[in-house]
This record gives C-alpha cells, structure tokens and sequence, in this order.
C-alpha cells in the first residue's frame, strides 16, 4: 500500500539510500579510525594523518547528510502532495450520490491529517528503515571482527530487544487506526454542526452537541495516549537493552583486557561501536512506528477508492450527432430537448424505486414545473437529468443522443442549476457570479444582476463586485438571487431550478419570475416547485406521485381535472385565485 504511494518518486529515494548507507559507511568507519589514533599512539607514531583522516570523514559526513535531508525532505512533501492530488482529483470525480454519504468533514481529514502521518511513513522512514538495518548489521561484523565473545553478549540483548520490538508492533498500528477514524468522525460532526450553528444555538444545543463532537475528539485522544504508550514502551525497551549491552560489554570487556586476550584499543573500539549500535535500534524503532501510523494512514486514504467514479461514455454516438450549444447558447432544432422513456431509478440497490417507469419530454423552449408531494420524485428527475444517478431501466436522452453515449461534462454542458439551499463558490461576488462562464463581459454581468434586483444592493458596497460573499454582506434571499444570475449568465440550453426563489419577497419574486420567462422564450426552463404558486403561470405543469407521472397540463388545466393538484393547490390556500392571478411584470 506505501508502495503506491513512493513508487513514482523510487529514483529520488534510492539516491537517499545510497547517500544513507554511505553515511553509515562513515559512521563505521570511525571507531576504527579511533583505534588507529590510539595504536599508533601506543606504537610512538605521528597523528597528523590519523587526525586529517577524521576530520576528513567529518567534513563529507556532514556535507552528504545535509543533501540527504534535504532530498528526503522534498521527497515527502511531494508524497503528501500526490497523495491530496489523488484524494481532491477524486472526490470531484466521484459519482455525487455515492460520495454524498460521507460526511465532508471526515473526507476533508482524509485530505489533511491523513496524508501528514503518510509524510514520514513514505519517504524517511522507509530510508532509515532499510539504512537502520544496515547499519545494525554493519555494525555487529564490525564487532564480530574485532571479538567474537564480545559480539556474542552483544547479539543476545539485540535478538531480545528485536523480538520484544516486534510483539508491540501491531498494537500500535491498531491504535493509530483507531484514532484517525475517531478524528475523521469529529471532523464529519463538526462541520455539520458549523453549517447549522444557528439551528444548533436556536435549540440550546451547543453543550449538547459539542459533548459529542469532544466525544469523538477524547475517543482519538485515548487511542493516540495508547499509541504512545506503547511506543514508549517499544523504544525504552530498545534503549534500554542497548544501555545494559553496553554495560555487559564493559564488565566482559574489561575482564578480557586484564587477562591479555583484547588490548585496550579493541575495548574502546568495541564501546564505541556499542554506543553506535544506538543509532540503528532506535532508527529502527522509530521507523517502525512512523511505519505503523502510515500504514493506518495509507489504508484510510486507499478507502477513498472505493467510491465509484461518474461514468464514461459508453460508445460514440453513430446515427445521431452529438449536439452541443450552439452559436447563439441553445442546442439542435425544433422538438423535444430532453427525453426520459421508461425510466426506472433507486439510490441503492435493494431500495424503494423513486421513478418508476416514467416517460417524460422537456421541449426546447418554454418553462416546465415538476411538481407533487413530498417522496414523489421531483428531486429524483433532476438527478437523472444532470446525471447525479444513472437509471437502473430506461434511459434519458437530450438531442436525441442517449446519455449512455456521452460523459457526465458533455451531458451538463447544456444545463445550468440553480440549487434550493444556493450554496456560493468561496471568493468575491464577480467569482461566484463568473464560476460557469469565466469569460462573460461587464455588461453582461451588469444585465444579469439587473434582472434578479442586485445591482441596487452592490452599488451599496464599498468593493461592488470584488465584494466578499458570505453570510454577513449577504442575506439568504440575495445569495439565492446570485445563484440565478449565475445560471442566467450561462445562458443554458436549460435552465433548471430547484425551488429558486424560495428566499425572496414577493417583489423581487415577480421581477425574477419575469427575468425566466424570458430566458423560456428561447430556451428550455425546469422548475422542481415545493410552492405551487410560483409555477401556476408554467406553459407546462408535470404532476408526480409516487415515483410515476399522474398528470400533465396548465395550472388551469390540472385544476379542472385532478383532485391532487386541487388538493395542493387548496393547501396552499390559492385555490380562489388560482389561473385568475395576473401576469408577472418587471415594473412590480
């Protein structure tokens, strides 16, 4: 799994392992280098080249070691990077309903905290591991050559160390698991929480709420204090034998000099080589866990994967042309745009069918309502129509070309949306205003704001339209009315609303309702209305129920001759005006 990640940088890291090993190369190098210093000093002879000879080892040891840390540093933030790029890359490929189940938070720490326990897992302490071992080993045939006895005691606490090293190691990767599944649903909470901190202050639930998400946070708290302990376990015991080898070695080792057997020089060499054995067991330990929390890491971001991407188009088109916006912003000929025939939807396998069988045309031009009770499957057509779900039976079509045949970016490039909740794009007003057409003029820009009654509310602004947008310069009307000057300044084949002016006054209402009808005389227009009353005055009105279409025709039309469109209608108390209401005006 860490393979995945360091493969595309195995060049820069190989070059780190040769610079690691010649490093540790050096590093065995000068105890025997020490021992030289001292036999020649026994022997009488001169230290200028022994001297020369360490601080030469000194001077490359730390000019390679210095490029190795660079080197390994730049490699790991490059693995951090590819690996955010991957994530970020498909999460905005995912299939929408699918990725829609997870909460943001705990994708946005699979992004960020994910991918730093990665940093060192990936890069560095793949080095050290393989550079620890090596060293390790380096250093006991060292010990081997200068006394075999010596190196025996020496083997012993290392061989216990490593297995005592070993048994803690799972734990730790299970406790590092945990923890980061515990952060990623804090984070999952809190940001639902931050998104309805009004609701959440409104219902005096800020103590109740915030004990669940400090919940989650103390759960990642214990696991990560678990994690801990055993590393500290793991390392003190690393430490720790090293230390009482070492001592071992004194105690031997002295009893060997006293008896002939080994000369002073050999002792200190042996301690010094002892003391290097330090080096190793605690790289080595250290890397093992930094390997531990990576792996955790890895596989959480591995998950990711598991969320199905939006589909390929699955054949060319061959009979028919694909048909794209054309020169003036709307797609093909006369006739019907957009066709559902026979659709039949779910959202999961196994679950209710929110369409059933449903046969639906959209025309050209013209302003079309979806509407019906709650679970009839208004929002469900939308879905299908902007390729956020794939029919399990039928199929859709726009311009005669089945959906099946095109991708999800050239079935959308006819379609602008105007979502109910209108969330804004994070920038200034002119971003969010130029986020589906980057190259619309001033003057179009200033034509759409004036059609959905903002430009009184931006010539207020210190910043107009390099204002910030967000909840304290904008109310929830407004920024719904910039969502439709958006969608408006795309000039979409179709123009689809979710219930756009939901936030607004009757005023405004009436001036934006003026603005679509307009767009409908030369385009297509489909409004999802929960409010029968701001679609009465549709050329068409679709009326579902229960996942089929009950009924089709004018407001005038369906009053007469259904008793669930009258029912709605009544509900909402416009029954007496109904088709009586008078046409929308801009001058309102």
């Amino acid at each position: 799994m860490l393979w995945s990640f360091v493969r595309p940088h195995r060049g820069k890291l190989l070059l780190g392992l040769v610079l690691a090993l010649f490093g540790s190369a050096l590093e065995l190098a000068n105890p025997m280098v020490i021992k030289l210093v001292l036999d020649t000093l026994s022997e009488g002879g001169g230290l200028l080249m022994p001297i020369l000879l360490l601080l030469g080892l000194f001077v490359v040891g730390a000019g390679l070691g210095m490029y190795h840390w660079i080197l390994l540093g730049t490699v790991a933030e490059q693995v951090v990077l590819d690996a955010r790029t991957s994530l970020v890359r498909r999460y905005f490929r995912a299939a929408l309903i699918p990725l829609s189940k997870r909460s943001s938070g705990e994708l946005v720490t699979r992004a960020t905290s994910d991918t730093v326990l990665l940093r060192e897992a990936a890069s560095s302490s793949v080095i050290s591991l393989i550079n620890g071992g090596v060293l390790l080993v380096g250093t006991l045939v060292m010990m081997a050559i200068l006394d075999l006895v010596l190196f025996g005691v020496t083997a012993v606490a290392v061989l216990i160390v490593t297995v005592l090293f070993l048994t803690l190691m799972p734990a730790i990767a299970t406790a590092q698991e945990k923890a980061q599944g515990s952060l990623g649903l804090m984070g999952g909470v809190l940001d639902g929480a931050l998104r309805a901190v009004r609701t959440v202050k409104v219902s005096r639930a800020e103590r109740r709420l915030g004990d669940t998400i400090l919940a989650h946070a103390k759960e990642a708290a214990d696991h990560g204090v678990r994690t801990v302990r055993r590393e500290a376990v793991a390392w003190t015991i690393a430490f720790s034998g090293v230390q009482l080898a070492i001592i071992a070695i004194l105690g031997m080792g002295a009893l060997r000099v006293a008896s002939g057997d080994i000369g002073v020089s050999t002792l200190i060499a042996f301690l010094l080589y002892a003391f290097t054995l330090l080096n190793p067991v605690m790289e080595l330990s250290q890397s093992m866990t930094a390997l531990q929390s990576g792996i955790a890491a890895a596989k959480r971001i591995r998950e990711v994967e598991a969320i199905p991407l939006e589909p390929t188009a699955e054949e060319p088109a061959s009979t028919v042309e694909k048909a794209g916006p054309s020169a003036n912003g709307h797609a093909g000929t006369e006739g019907a745009l957009l066709r559902l025939h026979g659709v039949t939807a779910r959202y999961a396998p196994g679950a209710e069918p929110a369409l059933k069988g449903v046969d639906l045309t959209i025309p050209r031009r013209g302003h079309t309502a979806i509407v019906g009770p709650s679970g009839a499957g208004k929002t469900t057509v939308l879905s299908l129509l902007l390729r956020f779900l794939e029919p399990e039976g039928g199929g859709v079509s726009v311009n005669g070309v089945p959906y099946r045949e095109m991708t999800p970016e050239e079935v959308r490039a006819h379609f602008a949306y105007v979502e109910q909740d209108t969330p804004v794009v994070p920038g200034t007003l002119r971003d969010n205003l130029l986020f589906s057409r980057p190259d619309a003029t001033e003057e179009e820009v200033r034509r759409v704001v004036e059609d959905v009654r903002l430009t009184e509310k931006i010539d207020s602004l210190e910043q107009g339209l390099d204002t910030p947008l967000d909840a304290t310069a904008f109310s929830g009307g407004q920024r719904q009315r910039v969502a439709l000057a958006r969608a408006l300044l795309r000039s979409p084949d179709v123009l689809l609303l979710d219930e756009a002016t939901s936030q607004v006054d009757a005023i405004t209402e009436a001036a934006i309702t003026e603005s679509v009808r307009r767009h409908a005389a030369d385009a297509a227009v489909v409004t999802v209305a929960h409010r029968l009353s701001t679609v009465i005055h549709a050329d068409r009105i679709i009326l579902l129920e229960d996942g089929r279409v009950r009924a089709q025709g004018t407001h005038a039309e369906l009053l007469e001759r259904d008793g669930l469109y009258r029912d709605l209608v009544a509900a909402l108390h416009i029954s007496e005006i109904g088709a009586d209401l008078p046409e929308p005006s801009a001058t309102v």
